[in-house]
């Protein structure tokens, strides 16, 4: 569901991406109260896990469709809703700025769109909601199935909303939401299945984590070992080789679009558009997770070549699911790196104020 520059007007693009920038600031300041040295490599991790788990679409039975993890509920549940939406922002801008996945424009609009509603909507009116009484293996399987069928519901309804504020008048509202809701609702209840999956592997080796996630409390001293191998593990595995085995039917919203449209590809407009794009063209040494094309071969005849074999055995592939995930992994953990210095630098110099108040005070008394 990462949506490209095409489909969003600057005015929009601009607004989302402040509105963003606003929840990404409150973000800092919230996970500030729950950070420490723990949380830190699980932020980074944790985003390494869904980037490559994003690399692998899903073929939805009968549409012609696919689609692939959001990863956001899955976020919100091991990591709490202001890290987790802080871990789904980097995830995003490397996938952006790296691999020319999802527009620069629309940056804000994709953050939102699988971050926003995601980890501060449906997980804490759903999942937490379930889970308030005590986590249980059926708890965990219904909240991850409800919260994350209704995160990506509201996400993809986000996005109609989206290009019809727009004034994208190839994409009609009614027949582009009738198209949109339903495709989600698929891709939703298989995200369901695997977010349930890991959340239930994670409880029974250090529920701790949950615990600790849903009381906004800091992780102290929980043993990572397990956890944080196992999840390295899988970015290798799933970014370096299952990546390969990924659908090349294109995903929900690619699908609505040709639907409706007859393309899943609009015309760049001039402007902030080309501008932005050349940009991204520029940065982007990874495009659409493969090695740039060859002077001789354009990028649209690689990507026929790769879409003739299945399973997609391909180096570009591969290097980009780790290379992803390494990426993702450093962005994240730097981030929190970042907010765990400011938090004991103010605790430092609080503690310091605190300090020299009470030499004044006793000054004073005597």
């Amino acid at each position: 569901m990462h949506m490209a520059d095409a489909l969003i007007s600057p005015v929009v693009g601009g607004t989302m991406l402040a509105a963003t920038t606003g929840i990404t600031a409150y973000s800092i300041k919230k996970i500030q109260n729950d950070i420490d040295e723990k949380k830190i490599p699980l932020m980074g991790v944790m985003g390494a896990f869904v980037f490559a788990a994003q690399m692998i679409n899903f073929s939805i039975p009968g549409t012609g469709s696919s689609g692939h993890i959001g990863g956001g509920i899955l976020l919100a549940i091991l990591l709490g809703p202001y890290a987790g939406f802080l871990t789904m922002a980097s995830v995003l801008l490397i996938q952006a700025l790296f691999f020319g996945d999802g527009g620069l424009l629309a940056y804000g609009c994709n953050v939102f769109n699988l971050g926003f509603y995601t980890c501060f909507i449906a997980y804490p009116l759903i999942y937490k909601w379930v889970t308030r009484k005590g986590i249980t293996t059926k708890k965990i399987f219904g909240a991850s199935m409800a919260s994350t069928i209704v995160g990506l519901q509201i996400g993809a309804f986000s996005v109609v909303l989206q290009t019809l504020l727009s004034g994208k008048t190839e994409l009609p509202f009614g027949t582009f939401l009738l198209l949109m809701q339903p495709i989600h609702l698929a891709i939703g209840v298989a995200e369901g299945f695997v977010t349930s999956a890991i959340v239930t592997f994670v409880w029974k080796a250090r529920p701790e984590i949950l615990e600790k996630a849903t009381k906004g409390e800091a992780l102290g001293n929980i043993s990572m070992k397990k956890i944080l191998t196992s999840l390295v593990i899988g970015v290798v595995l799933v970014g370096g080789t299952l990546s390969w085995f990924a659908s090349s039917n294109p995903d929900g919203l690619e699908w609505a679009m040709e639907k409706t449209s007859g393309t899943a590809e609009f015309e760049t407009p001039d402007g902030i558009h080309n501008t932005l794009s050349e940009i991204q063209s520029k940065i982007a040494f990874l495009p659409d997770y493969s090695f740039k094309a060859k002077d001789d071969e354009s990028e649209e005849e690689a990507a026929v070549e790769v879409e003739e074999q299945w399973p997609a055995v391909s180096a570009g592939t591969s290097v980009s699911g780790i290379v992803g995930g390494i990426l993702t992994l450093a962005l994240a953990a730097f981030t929190g790196f970042v907010i765990s210095l400011v938090k004991k630098r103010k605790e430092k110099f609080n503690n310091k104020n605190k300090l020299g108040g009470n030499e004044t005070t006793s000054k004073i008394l005597q």
